[in-house]
């Protein structure tokens, strides 16, 4: 038999001045049961970075063909492709061919990663990718929670995950801009 996804309620809040974006949002988020608690936030985060009405979570690890989030117009054309973790050349090259703009949130082995895929992916023009310091992202996973309550505060590129007593900063690092390297 094979194992169902776990879920997670989170009632996110978050404050971005950058992008002069304020909002509630209510999440469902199942967590696929290869999945940790480290990368589930690392979608909530992304989540939060890229905030929007239109912006949904995608079938992630259960689907090869969606990414963890997306964001779509009224005629279905994906505007956003989001990932999480290290996805391979060919994922994302086809993502570059399906969706606007593509960004990569890459955490825990990120330099190993990027040293071999950074040189191949210069050719993707609309891909952004993003590397989240690895202590930064293992404390973010340690606020998972089946109900969550959080606060995200976004500043100057600077992100503040609060939840009850614990809080967690991190910075993402721009290692490739959609123009080209960083």
């Amino acid at each position: 038999m094979a194992l169902k996804a776990t879920i997670f309620k989170a009632d996110l809040n978050i404050a971005d001045m950058d992008r002069h974006y304020y909002g509630s949002h209510a999440l469902t988020i199942a967590r696929h049961p290869s999945e940790t608690d480290e990368r589930m936030m690392m979608r909530v985060l992304a989540f939060a970075l890229h905030a929007s009405e239109s912006l949904a979570f995608g079938k992630g690890l259960s689907a090869d063909d969606e990414p963890d989030l997306w964001q779509k117009d009224l005629t279905g054309a994906v505007q956003l492709w989001i990932d999480v973790g290290q996805p391979d050349e060919r994922r994302l090259l086809k993502a570059c061919g399906r969706a606007e703009q593509v960004v990569v949130y890459s955490y825990s082995g990120t330099q190993v990663w990027w040293g071999q895929m950074g040189s191949r992916l210069e050719r993707a023009r609309q891909l952004k990718v993003y590397a989240v310091a690895p202590e930064a992202s293992q404390a973010l996973g340690a606020l998972a929670q089946r109900t969550m309550q959080l606060q995200c505060t976004i500043q100057d590129g600077q992100v503040w995950f609060t939840a009850g007593e614990a809080s967690v900063h991190l910075e993402p690092v721009l290692l490739k801009d959609a123009a080209g390297p960083a």
